[in-house]
C-alpha cells in the first residue's frame, strides 16, 4: 500500500546546458530556485506533520 503522505521530492537541478547564458528574465535557474523554495516549504510542513 503506497504511503498516503509521502515526503515531497526535491526538484531536479538544471543542467548547465539547460541555460543559454543570455540573461533571460525567467532563466531555468530562476525557475529552479522558485521550485526549491516551494519544496523547502512543503518539506517543512511534511516534517511538522510527521513529528
Amino acid at each position: 500500500m503506497p504511503d498516503p503522505d509521502p515526503p515531497p521530492r526535491r526538484p531536479p537541478e538544471p543542467d548547465a546546458a539547460d541555460c543559454c547564458g543570455e540573461g533571460c528574465v525567467r532563466c531555468v535557474y530562476d525557475i529552479y530556485e522558485e521550485a526549491l523554495e516551494r519544496y523547502q516549504a512543503e518539506l517543512a510542513a511534511w516534517q511538522a506533520r510527521h513529528r
